[in-house]
């Protein structure tokens, strides 16, 4: 959950704040889940939605969010360090949203193109397009950074599509 919500808003802090919103969701909740899947599914839609959620709040909209060369991440845990100071995880955090949370569901919590679907409430074959859109821009964005040896290349335009 910490994850996908560290890809989805960007910042350690925020997604702090979702991982918590999000436990305590499931504390007050009362849903019967039938099995460690259906808990799973539960708490990546609802973390999804409260991502959502953080990026509409008006505090957001009127905030600057913390630059990533903060002194604040040096206080990350190692692992976490690690993720955001790798060139690929940079390349896919610059994604859209849409297909952030795709890349996200499909490579890093291992889910398949139907469940992803399911997940975010798109048919299969949106999910394909978004993963195949995300993986052509990643892999320019990647060469582009290689040639010409800087961090943070242009973003190319990609229509925002829409379930």
């Amino acid at each position: 959950m910490y994850r996908l919500a560290l890809s989805q808003t960007r910042s350690p802090h925020d997604a702090d704040d979702v991982a918590q919103d999000v436990f305590l969701r499931l504390l007050h909740d009362a849903t019967p889940f039938k099995d460690e899947e259906h808990l799973k599914a539960w708490l990546i839609r609802v973390t999804v939605n409260r991502c959502k959620e953080l990026r509409r709040s008006a505090w957001k909209r009127r905030v600057d969010t913390m630059d990533e060369t903060s002194p604040a991440l040096a206080n990350l845990e190692a692992p976490v360090q690690e993720l955001v100071a790798d060139e690929v995880w940079e390349a896919v955090r610059r994604l859209p949203d849409h297909l952030r949370l795709v890349v996200h569901l499909h490579y890093l919590e291992g889910y398949p193109v139907a469940d992803v679907a399911r997940l975010i409430g798109c048919n299969p074959n949106t999910v394909r397009t978004r993963l195949h859109r995300a993986r052509k821009k990643l892999k320019l964005d990647l060469e582009k950074e290689a040639k010409h040896g800087t961090n943070a290349p242009e973003s190319l335009p990609i229509a925002h599509e829409q379930c």
